[in-house]
């Protein structure tokens, strides 16, 4: 059963969350290399993978006062409803902007109402406690593009309030939880 798509998401803070596609994609891989190669060092030249070319691929960008800041990318991992987010990055300059909260929870709504029923994210240590507080729970540690990573999971609410196993998105203050940083 297909979803409505969320509809483009304006935060009290001011961050618009929006699904990008066609040239506006640029602006969402603009962010990521600035931060998982130049900033992190997570990947040597490019963080682009197989998964951006997937057609049921979701790149999100955030923008504040008009000015892109962050961006998340989902996916569905199988046929079961399992999606996968990851590259969740926020510029460095604009990190204490709020706009981490805001992608996270645009994510998880996007993969619920594409009939998600669970999201899992490969977490940066530090970023664990973050992605609790939305409402996701951590599991180990395990070794993603080489660095440590949490291994996180949520259960997705679909609209009419069910939650599928696992846990309840809503527990995050304004809504719905969700992807992982270069994970």
């Amino acid at each position: 059963m297909t979803r409505a798509e969320p509809s483009p998401a304006r935060t009290a803070t001011g961050v618009h969350c929006t699904v990008v596609t066609g040239a506006d994609i640029a602006e969402h891989h603009r962010i990521r290399h600035a931060v998982f190669v130049t900033e992190q060092g997570v990947f040597a030249d490019s963080d682009v993978d197989a998964h951006d070319a997937r057609p049921d691929v979701v790149h999100v960008l955030a923008t504040l006062g008009g000015q892109a800041v962050g961006t998340v990318r989902l996916y569905p991992v199988d046929d079961a409803g399992l999606w996968r987010g990851d590259r969740l990055a926020v510029l460095p300059g604009r990190r204490t902007a709020g706009a981490g909260a805001p992608l996270v929870r645009f994510a998880v709504a996007t993969a619920a109402a594409r009939g998600g029923t669970r999201m899992v994210a490969h977490v940066q240590p530090p970023n664990r406690r973050f992605f609790e507080h939305l409402g996701w729970t951590a599991g180990g540690v395990e070794t993603y593009a080489g660095f440590p990573h949490v291994a996180m999971t949520i259960g997705l609410r679909h609209p009419g309030g069910e939650v599928s196993a696992g846990g309840d998105i809503s527990a995050a203050p304004g809504g719905a939880g969700a992807a992982g940083p270069a994970g």
